[in-house]
């Protein structure tokens, strides 16, 4: 009963997400599935806005979107995978200016870390 208490315990644990300071000032996030398998990743700034890459991943350890934020607004191009599908959002001032999808039916690389 104990084992079992303890592995509850350490799953728990590994849920809460993780933050770890740079030698820059910025803050690596990590975030879980209750699982413990890692849904996103990426940095804050020193006033604590979202800035950088930002990854996250499916149940099953896929990426399924990349994203980029500049001082706590959408910047640039993001990718999200979805199935057979890629769609690129392009962002400008925090606002979308483009969507682009792709559609492949025989994938020739696949998005896994």
């Amino acid at each position: 009963m104990c084992a079992l208490f303890v592995g509850v315990i350490a799953m728990a644990q590994e849920t809460k997400p993780q933050f770890e300071k740079q030698n820059d000032g910025t803050i690596k996030a990590t975030y879980f599935y209750s699982d413990g398998t890692v849904a996103q990743v990426g940095m804050f700034n020193e006033n604590n806005e979202r800035h950088g890459e930002w990854i996250s991943y499916d149940l099953e350890g896929q990426k399924s979107a990349q994203a980029e934020y500049k001082n706590g607004e959408k910047a640039g191009k993001w990718f999200f995978w979805n199935d057979e599908k890629l769609t690129e959002v392009d962002y400008s001032n925090n606002a979308i200016v483009s969507v682009n999808t792709w559609v492949n039916k025989n994938p020739v690389a696949t998005n896994k870390p």
